[in-house]
């Protein structure tokens, strides 16, 4: 039983720190920075290689709203399977495009989201301090 309380906390403390980093990376690009400055950002390297700016737009919008909703998402442990897979593609997307910028890229602040995000998943049988477990989702 103790080991179970255990994991649930693990689990609790992992999900919520992800939840609070994606959420808040959301929120900045979406409130704060602005959409046309995070799209002009990546278009500097996205004409170079004929990118056009409505995909690089589509991306940017999606990936931001992503991590907004699903990193609250994790926060309320509501649907957190699905808001994980959603964060999941949305970190492929993001290293795809960092990726085809520059081949050579600082990759300090996706790996540890990769790490949470894995570390999630194969906590979430041990979600007993989340929306999830009270609605049984």
């Amino acid at each position: 039983m103790m080991d179970d309380t255990k994991m649930a906390l693990a689990e609790l403390l992992v999900r919520v720190v992800a939840g609070i980093l994606f959420f808040f990376q959301g929120f900045d690009k979406l409130f704060n920075i602005k959409m046309d400055e995070v799209i002009g950002t990546f278009m500097q390297d996205a004409q170079r290689r004929h990118i056009p700016r409505p995909l690089v737009a589509f991306i940017s919008y999606l990936t931001s709203i992503i991590e907004l909703v699903g990193g609250l998402l994790l926060i309320l442990g509501l649907f957190s399977f699905y808001a994980s897979a959603a964060l999941c593609v949305d970190l492929m997307l993001i290293t795809l495009a960092f990726s085809m910028m520059q081949p050579m890229w600082d990759l300090r602040h996706v790996f540890p989201r990769i790490l949470l995000l894995v570390l999630i998943l194969f906590l979430l049988n041990y979600n007993l301090y989340s929306l999830d477990y009270y609605f049984n989702l």
